[in-house]
């Protein structure tokens, strides 16, 4: 592809894996050889608001634990000129392809994914996150079941309606949003995923979203509009209900997570399958025809000595993300920054020794060691927290 970048941050690009209204996503390499995907996000629309806020939620994202079902957050820069995340290289097709080239999924099938994604949203929202573009793109069916992508990029999520016209997002995004983002309410709670995870259960059952128009405007004020009803045409009779529900128009209305896996799990052992066969069942399913795996496919001469750079580059660098502090020179408006850390180690060298980039400062006062740039360490606050959870109990 004309104009791919050869890296991004530590990471070496390989290969565009796709691109939409966020930007385009690349299939990279660490400097020791693990594949990850990096996306490379738009730089129109974006304030300095809106990468601080990319910041503190890629910070918290570093923390989501307890869950298979969404691919981990490894790095982020907010800062740079096209601010990018790097996540867990998921092989496999997106449900949307699932669906779109074998058709639609069984109704054990669809209660086993819907169990599991719920799980993996509630393990989101645990860390005081949220998703906020749930889509039938964002899911992949990999070898070890479904898993949640994109996560990390909510900040993103919180723009005006305008951005929503952007080529790419309209389709994947709009049929997806739930009615108070589509009535102009950003600012949304959890029971906004759980809606957004309807409609992915929906087009999984049926094979087409809860509304539908050819302009991105006219598929908004039909979600926004309490007098439309979604479209529940082709869902299997004992489905309609859970999914109904979760496309409630008032958020108050829709279930919580724990009940739509339930509910789901229940519809699956009605079917005569456990959970963990039904799982079974619906990788079979969606890698049938073998798992599309991008990461296995040889790399030619020219990258593998582009890789062979980056070792050289990372030589002797020192362990911080662009998440523990702005580039040099980089001026950060909008919010305070998140109290986060690492923790405490001493600096090594004298008194009268120049911090490395990224290095650790000691702190007279006490406090937790910041990195060179001012920045506290990325993970001290967790740290923290469990520090005082087994100071309550220390027996386990």
């Amino acid at each position: 592809m004309t104009g791919m970048p050869e890296r991004i941050g530590r990471y070496t690009v390989a290969k565009e894996l796709g691109s939409g209204g966020m930007g385009e996503v690349y299939l990279a390499y660490t400097p020791g050889g693990d594949p990850v995907a990096v996306k490379l996000i738009r730089s129109d629309k974006l304030d300095p608001l809106t990468r601080a806020r990319f910041e503190k939620e890629a910070l918290i994202a570093r923390t989501v634990i307890g869950t298979n079902r969404v691919a981990r957050f490894l790095d982020a820069d907010p800062f740079a000129d096209r601010p990018w995340l790097a996540m867990e290289y998921v092989a496999g097709r997106t449900l949307l392809a699932c669906v779109d080239e074998d058709g639609i999924l069984p109704l054990p099938l669809v209660a086993s994914l819907g169990a599991l994604l719920a799980e993996g949203l509630a393990a989101v929202h645990a860390a005081e996150l949220l998703h906020r573009d749930l889509k039938p793109q964002n899911v992949i069916m990999g070898k070890d079941g479904p898993m949640i992508i994109d996560f990390g990029l909510g900040a993103f999520m919180d723009a005006s309606k305008e951005s929503l016209s952007h080529s790419g997002m309209i389709i994947g995004t709009v049929r997806c949003m739930p009615p108070e983002q589509a009535g102009g309410h950003p600012k949304v709670t959890p029971a906004a995923d759980v809606y957004a995870l309807g409609t992915v259960l929906l087009y999984a059952a049926a094979h087409h979203y809860p509304y539908d128009g050819a302009a991105w405007e006219a598929v908004a004020m039909q979600v926004a509009n309490p007098a439309t009803g979604p479209d529940l045409s082709g869902v299997p009779e004992e489905l309609q209900p859970l999914i109904a529900a979760m496309l409630a128009h008032a958020p108050e209305d829709r279930p919580a997570l724990g009940d739509v896996a339930r509910m789901c799990t229940a519809l699956a052992k009605a079917a005569g399958l456990t959970p963990a066969d039904a799982r079974l069942a619906l990788i079979a399913r969606t890698t049938a025809e073998g798992t599309p795996d991008a990461a296995k496919e040889p790399l030619s001469p020219s990258f593998e000595k582009l890789l062979e750079d980056q070792v050289r580059i990372t030589e002797g660098a020192g362990p911080d993300s662009p998440l523990d502090g702005p580039g040099e020179g980089t001026q950060v408006a909008g919010p305070a920054e998140p109290e986060v850390v690492e923790e405490d180690q001493a600096a090594e060298g004298g008194a009268d020794a120049t911090p490395a980039p990224g290095a650790q400062v000691p702190s007279e006062s006490g406090r937790a060691p910041r990195t060179a740039s001012g920045r506290p360490p990325a993970s001290k606050r967790v740290a923290d927290e469990l520090r005082a959870l087994y100071a309550v109990d220390a027996v386990l």
